[in-house]
């Protein structure tokens, strides 16, 4: 699990500019998700990096078209 929780802060990082404390935050939030997903039956590392990369995306909004600045005109 260590390992694509990494991947996932890893890539993560890469998409946004966050301080410190925003990452370790981040970093705490989808390992309890991953945690639960792998206490789920989820066992897969590659399937758990792009769940934990949609969770987090879907934590700071930008999955969400109208918080990206998407205004459909």
């Amino acid at each position: 699990m260590e390992a694509a929780i990494d991947r996932i802060m890893q890539t993560y990082d890469l998409l946004a500019n966050r301080t410190a404390a925003a990452s370790e935050e981040a970093r705490a939030k989808v390992t309890n998700y991953l945690t639960t997903l792998m206490e789920a039956g989820e066992k897969d590392p590659h399937r758990l990096t792009v769940c934990g990369l949609t969770y987090l995306r879907q934590l700071d909004g930008s999955v969400d078209p109208v918080k990206a600045g998407y205004t459909g005109l």
